[in-house]
């Protein structure tokens, strides 16, 4: 969570292909996500290598999601199709508006911080495609080139049909490109923003996908860091979801890509240890599908505030909102689920994406069968109540005696001054009268006259019921606890 930013010297050491390898990958890391820093390095870029003032006005206009290519709104169409005229080929197709080696550009798509997105169609195998093409003032570094690449290796090495394919890459183009299918959909972002908060079938069905995606890319040892709603595709004919955007996926043992406290990634939708620039594994991935079920279930991400700075304190410091808070009709096994993924300390999260989509596909078979139990893991919460409101009661009950032998010691001293002795009737008999043993070490045998209960007495006895209905309350709050959470 530094403020880190590299000198313009460093910038411009590393846009000129002249730092070191570390400096190359340190700054490259920053880059990812900070706005200020892609600003300078553009403005230095131009002035070396002439790119267009409207790129860097425009490219610069997105979120801190800058790997996320953002789909174009119409007012933004026209100066992205002259961007894109400017390094693309003639053709003579009149439905497209350039040719990028064998494919021929229809319109654009979308664009980010690492570049844009067209729409483009392979004739050969006659078929429409997407193209990411990187942007010309990274494409001069050549780290920036090598991250750019390392999408479509991390992606090319996972088969999956909830992961978005690489159809193709090339690498010595003047700007490189990954090829992908061409998908009519959505992100799952945009179906956020417009509809709110989804049914409870929706949430579980695409955080299935998602789980299944994730353990995909974990089984071939790659984390992907930055899962998030803009990230996840719905394919809407088919009911399908494919994750994307594995830009900043590494190696779950690479400790060398990214300089210790430089953070990449998006900040709603971080791990703890992921805000605080440590190592990262599968289980931050977890933490982020965690965050996307929240987002769904509730409409917004469980971490906000007004500046990055303050969501990533958040993430590291303080407690999430509890989803029925949020949204009371998120069912209290849901909540729960929920709140395993987001667990700060990644040893106390659900054990893998493979457990996490078991556990949801389970929940999936509850919500449209009622009659099949929910799995055991997500009602855990009801244990601990239970055996919280026992061990309570227990305690609760077993305060009695000592709440009466207190009263009853408090009356043996009130007693003490209120009793009134005389000498034994026959103080010259040889054998003692019995004696009553609760007085045997009252002293000389006295015969005991009582009086009536005194206001003492009177008090203490009030004091047994007061505790007493003091421990039916908590017995009966108890119970009620007990109800909510059976609740479904």
């Amino acid at each position: 969570m530094n403020a880190w930013h590299p000198s313009d010297d460093v910038l411009r050491l590393v846009l000129d292909e002249h730092a070191d390898a570390q400096t190359d990958e340190d700054v490259t890391s920053h880059l990812d996500e900070c706005e200020l820093c892609q600003t300078r390095i553009e403005q230095f870029a131009e002035s070396s290598h002439g790119i267009r003032e409207s790129l860097r006005r425009e490219t610069m206009s997105g979120s801190l999601a800058l790997d996320t290519p953002k789909l174009a709104a119409p007012s933004e169409t026209a100066w992205l199709a002259d961007f894109a005229v400017s390094f693309l080929q003639p053709t003579d197709q009149p439905d497209a508006i350039g040719k990028l080696g064998e494919f021929e550009v229809q319109s654009v798509i979308g664009h980010g911080g690492m570049g844009i997105v067209l729409k483009g169609f392979q004739p050969e195998l006659n078929r429409p495609v997407a193209i990411k093409v990187m942007s010309p003032h990274l494409a001069s570094i050549g780290t920036a080139r090598k991250r750019f690449l390392r999408e479509a290796q991390a992606t090319a090495a996972i088969v999956h049909p909830n992961v978005m394919p690489i159809l193709s890459v090339s690498e010595s183009a003047t700007l490189p490109y990954l090829v992908m299918p061409y998908v009519a959909c959505r992100t799952l972002q945009q179906r956020i923003d417009t509809e709110g908060p989804l049914p409870i079938t929706d949430v579980l069905r695409i955080g299935i996908q998602v789980a299944a995606a994730l353990a995909a890319a974990h089984r071939q040892g790659l984390v992907h860091r930055d899962v998030k709603p803009a990230n996840i595709l719905i394919e809407p004919a088919v009911d399908r979801t494919m994750l994307t955007d594995f830009g900043l996926a590494r190696a779950a043992d690479d400790v060398t890509v990214t300089r210790s406290g430089v953070i990449a990634g998006t900040p709603q939708y971080m791990s703890p240890e992921q805000a605080r620039g440590e190592s990262v594994d599968a289980r931050s991935d977890l933490f982020a599908l965690g965050c996307v079920l929240y987002a769904m279930a509730t409409g917004r991400p469980p971490f906000r505030s007004e500046t990055s700075y303050g969501i990533l304190r958040r993430i590291t410091d303080h407690p999430h909102r509890p989803m029925r808070e949020s949204q009371a009709s998120v069912p209290v096994w849901m909540e729960h689920l929920v709140d395993q993924l987001l667990r700060k300390d990644a040893r106390n999260r659900i054990s893998s994406a493979e457990e996490t989509q078991r556990l949801l596909e389970a929940c999936l078979a509850h919500v449209q069968q009622p009659s099949i139990p929910l799995p055991s893991e997500v009602m855990a919460s009801k244990r601990p109540h239970i055996r919280l409101a026992v061990l309570l009661a227990v305690l609760l009950l077993a305060s009695i005696p000592l709440i009466a032998t207190n009263v009853w010691n408090r009356s043996r001293t009130t007693q003490s001054t209120v009793v009134e002795t005389r000498p034994a009737s026959n103080p010259s008999a040889s054998q003692p009268e019995p004696v009553d043993p609760d007085f045997a070490l009252a002293g000389p045998v006295t015969e005991s006259v009582w009086t009536e209960p005194t206001t003492n007495e009177s008090t203490s006895l009030a004091e047994i019921d007061s505790q007493l209905e003091l421990i039916q309350m908590q017995i009966e709050s108890l119970q009620r606890s007990l109800e909510v959470n059976e609740q479904p």
